[in-house]
């Protein structure tokens, strides 16, 4: 079983492949999948400033890439003051991946400083209900 060292240490790792040239603010994210898989993502920014990824982004994208489909855990990392929550349209990506038992963890470059579950982060969803 991955632990959470190990995946707060491949969240850093992707944070320093960053792409920010712009803001200068990295952010790299890793996903641990249901099957026990890690996949990573960094932001990527772009001149054209609506045209960036953000790290959970592209970790869910590669994890969804795999052919994965259920985010167990999720680590974000980034250098702030302040700890860093996902914004809201990656929060309704990793939903979207996810079930009750989901938790995101929150990091700085020392180590993972806060754990949520993602309900608590994003209490009322789009969800499935929306097709009805």
């Amino acid at each position: 079983m991955t632990n959470l060292a190990t995946l707060f240490k491949r969240a850093l790792e992707a944070r320093e492949n960053a792409y920010a040239p712009y803001s200068g603010f990295k952010v790299g994210a890793a996903v641990l999948a249901s099957n026990e898989r890690i996949y990573v993502g960094a932001n990527t920014e772009n001149i054209s400033y609506p045209c960036g990824t953000c790290a959970e982004e592209a970790a869910i994208a590669s994890m969804v890439a795999a052919g994965e489909r259920l985010i167990s855990d999720i680590v974000i990392v980034a250098d702030a003051q302040n700890l860093i929550s996902p914004c809201g349209a990656c929060l309704q990506r990793i939903s979207e991946f996810s079930d009750s038992n989901t938790l995101v963890h929150l990091a700085d470059l020392k180590d993972i400083q806060k754990t949520c579950r993602i309900v608590e982060l994003l209490p009322q969803p789009f969800d499935e209900d929306l097709k009805k």
